[in-house]
């Protein structure tokens, strides 16, 4: 009796024991729910704290839709992401059914390329590291052979080259017909007349929608397209331009910001029809088209840009409002930008030298391909394998 006893209390304090770790798991899953909860709630009060994005004794109520003016909203970014993968697809329809057949009546064609023969230690050094016996002319035409396998044919080139044009034009006269009546194009002043208080139009809604869709776009298509030796600048380009056209959406700049869109595309337009012409070999067109790129160039981006847009930025808002976090992280990208266009003003600068004083040839971005043939010590040397040599030759009756 005793022992039965013993085994029933036993039992129960199991029980008890059980039961108040299943209680303990239940706090402790509450109490979790409840601080991260807390957490999300605390960051989101402080990523949409209105010091953060809008100029003092403005609210986030000042800018609800009414009085027949309607504000850009946060959530309306989302379709940026639908929009990308509608231009993916539209760029694809482009490419095969446009840009190709375009290209078989230009006769573009691929360059052969010799491939590189199987060799496992020179495929190890390729990846990493490793010895082989081969001489050394032999493993530099290997290894040009096998960089040129990695590297885009010139159709492919060619058919991004041209959906880049075809968009830059319509973006770009997409832009001119959203400003060309706005009195801000002509005074910069008017950009920060009634800011934040202005209403969005329609067409500054499809225009950003559509240049941030292009932009997303970019990024979303970096794994398969042209690589170039400004890989890295491009990604920083991208973000700091979805960036900047993100803040400026939400911080009602999008004034400044429709201005910043059709000032870049004017010359990225030509910029992209030189190539197209290059790969078609229509050389005068294409340097006629680099002339003119080249100077609108530094004229957008070396001057407008930073002594007019910039200066809008930078100089105007402080006649209306003290200086908050929004107005610096704006002017601080917008310097980004402008250090990418000295970058590639260097650049353009080089292929200029090459164009007046010795011979253009491509883009000086581009991985251009290398001369996979054989040396002429080696060709002689197969020629002489295959056609014989002294009485063994004539022997062969070659």
């Amino acid at each position: 009796a005793h022992a039965q006893k013993a085994v029933v209390l036993s039992q129960s304090r199991k029980e008890v024991v059980g039961n108040r770790g299943g209680h303990n798991q239940i706090i402790l899953r509450v109490g979790f729910g409840v601080c991260s909860s807390s957490m999300l709630q605390t960051l989101s009060d402080w990523l949409w704290w209105e010091r953060l994005w809008l100029p003092a004794n403005v609210s986030w109520s000042d800018l609800e839709d009414g009085e027949g003016r309607v504000y850009a909203k946060p959530s309306q970014l989302y379709a940026a992401l639908p929009c990308a993968v509608s231009l993916l697809l539209v760029r694809y329809v482009f490419e095969r059914y446009v840009a190709t057949p375009l290209a078989n009546v230009w006769g573009i064609r691929d360059r052969i390329r010799l491939t590189a023969e199987p060799n496992p230690v020179l495929e190890n050094y390729f990846c990493g590291q490793a010895r082989t016996s081969w001489p050394e002319a032999r493993i530099q035409v290997w290894f040009r052979r096998r960089r040129n396998q990695e590297r885009s044919g010139l159709r492919k080139r060619f058919c991004e080259a041209s959906w880049r044009c075809a968009f830059y034009f319509f973006a770009f006269a997409g832009g001119v017909l959203a400003l060309y009546d706005k009195p801000w194009l002509y005074n910069l002043k008017e950009v920060w007349a009634g800011f934040p208080k202005q209403s969005m139009l329609p067409s500054q809604y499809w225009y950003y929608l559509l240049e941030m869709g292009f932009y997303l776009s970019l990024l979303l298509s970096l794994t398969f397209d042209v690589k170039r030796k400004d890989f890295k600048e491009q990604v920083i380009h991208h973000i700091a331009t979805l960036t900047l056209l993100s803040f400026s959406w939400i911080s009602n700049y999008i004034r400044i910001g429709t201005l910043v869109m059709a000032v870049h595309d004017s010359a990225d337009i030509l910029l992209e029809g030189a190539k197209v012409f290059n790969y078609a070999k229509w050389r005068q067109t294409a340097d006629a088209m680099f002339v003119v790129f080249t100077l609108l160039f530094m004229l957008t981006r070396l001057v407008i840009f930073p002594f007019w847009l910039i200066h809008c930025t930078w100089v105007y808002p402080l006649e209306r409002f003290p200086p908050f976090f929004g107005y610096y992280f704006f002017n601080v990208m917008l310097v980004v930008l402008e250090m990418l266009h000295l970058y590639w003003a260097v650049l353009i600068s080089r292929m200029v030298y090459k164009f007046i004083f010795t011979k253009l040839e491509g883009d000086d971005r581009s991985d251009e391909e290398e001369d996979d043939s054989d040396s002429q010590k080696d060709r002689n040397h197969k020629l002489s394998h295959i056609n014989g040599a002294g009485v063994r030759g004539r022997a062969s009756g070659h």
